[in-house]
């Protein structure tokens, strides 16, 4: 169903290798993505052989799409998020709390292929 989401890591990288279903989603969705989420993309396009030109299509994608950054509001979510993870003795890793953060705080869908985001509390998912 189109609308707003935000993208998580591995659901940019199917769609830079261009799976059909995925570049649907996203040519009929608004997209937003977290600075966390470029981070580890730019992270991979520097340990790739082709550095340059994976960083220029990351830079090409984040034009394209809602760049959200983190602030004290985000900070707040993360440290909800990890308490609550905690608690439960379900950790996850550190950038996806970030990442879940960010779709707390932007009332957002997150749109991911990784099971573990159904630890977070009261964070919708997508699976593309």
């Amino acid at each position: 169903m189109p609308g707003k989401v935000l993208l998580d890591t591995n659901v940019v990288i199917a769609f830079f290798s261009g799976e059909k279903a995925v570049t649907q989603h996203v040519v009929q969705s608004e997209l937003f993505v977290s600075s966390t989420v470029l981070g580890e993309l730019y992270f991979g396009a520097r340990k790739s052989a082709q550095a340059a030109s994976n960083e220029m299509r990351i830079e090409e994608f984040a034009s394209s799409a809602s760049v959200l950054s983190c602030d004290a509001e985000t900070a707040r979510h993360y440290g909800q998020i990890k308490d609550r993870l905690r608690l439960k003795g379900r950790p996850i890793p550190e950038n996806d709390i970030w990442i879940a953060a960010c779709a707390l705080q932007y009332a957002l869908p997150l749109a991911t292929r990784d099971d573990h985001f159904k630890e977070v509390e009261g964070l919708r998912i997508e699976t593309w």
